[in-house]
């Protein structure tokens, strides 16, 4: 009896495992474009079909944009003298408005759910030195009625902050060129 309940509890473990890898399996590093090569990039796209519907309505500026920062708290901010709410809001606004080729009114609207992180390099929980090489990361979430179409980090590596449009730049890049 102890066997058989052994045998059901290790198959069902080998089941549960390989589920857990498939439903992390889809966020990969990525490396599709140039500029995804210059920093670390993961991009997970959840919603392949609705894709192409979220480019026209980024391109349509049919857009609602939600932003924050994340300043560190455990060692002292470096960016927050650098670098605010308003700029990183102001820098995506330029970005963004690169690729508006109309502005057809649309009641769905496409959902620009993004942060930056600045790495809080004396945090304990950091597990390694190459976890503390990075200033911080920016993660940007592409959705359509509340659910998830696409999704990227990548880090940005200056403290003070001067090459974060240039990683919007390439969220951007990489959004629009999903096939």
């Amino acid at each position: 009896m102890k066997k058989l309940l052994l045998l059901i509890f290790v198959i069902a473990l080998f089941f549960a495992y390989g589920i857990y890898e498939q439903v992390n399996k889809k966020t990969i590093k990525s490396k599709r474009l140039t500029c995804q090569e210059k920093t670390t990039t993961f991009e997970k796209i959840s919603n392949k079909e609705k894709i192409k519907e979220a480019i026209e309505l980024l391109k349509s500026q049919n857009i609602e944009i939600i932003s924050d920062i994340e300043y560190s708290k455990i060692m002292k901010s470096v960016l927050i003298n650098y670098y605010s709410k308003n700029e990183l809001q102001k820098e995506v606004s330029e970005v963004l408005s690169l690729y508006f080729t109309s502005n057809k009114d649309s009641k769905k609207k496409l959902e620009i759910d993004y942060y930056i992180y600045e790495n809080d390099k004396e945090d304990k929980g950091k597990k390694n030195k190459k976890a503390k090489l990075y200033a911080g990361y920016l993660v940007f979430e592409f959705k359509i009625n509340k659910k998830q179409i696409y999704k990227i980090q990548t880090d940005y590596m200056k403290q003070d902050g001067s090459d974060i449009k240039n990683r919007i730049e390439c969220v951007f890049k990489s959004f629009i060129s999903i096939k």
